[in-house]
């Protein structure tokens, strides 16, 4: 098997109001990719089950080296975090092919 490299992978779950919003900070930090899904669930600001769109959260996903994640993570706090239900979290992966990230 060929080598494993270590990345970041940066997890945010927030509201899906905010997805366009967010792929061009995402785009204006040089992520070179990303995966949105949708997400439900119950945290500090309710059920939120996409029953409708004002309810709806998104999960985006991103991997890339750690300083850049830290650099969104902090920029994403800094921009949104106050008035948004937003979270964000990050995990030590190893990845292949790194050149992708």
């Amino acid at each position: 098997m060929t080598e494993l490299e270590k990345r970041t992978l940066l997890t945010v779950i927030t509201e899906a109001v905010l997805e366009n919003r967010l792929m061009r900070d995402f785009t204006e930090h040089g992520i070179r990719g990303f995966t949105i899904s949708d997400a439900r669930g119950k945290g500090s600001r309710g059920v939120r089950d996409a029953s409708w769109q004002e309810a709806a959260n998104i999960r985006i996903e991103v991997i890339c080296p750690r300083p850049q994640a830290e650099a969104l993570l902090a920029h994403l706090q800094a921009t949104y975090y106050r008035d948004y239900a937003m979270i964000g979290f990050l995990h030590d992966v190893e990845v292949l092919r790194p050149e992708k990230f």
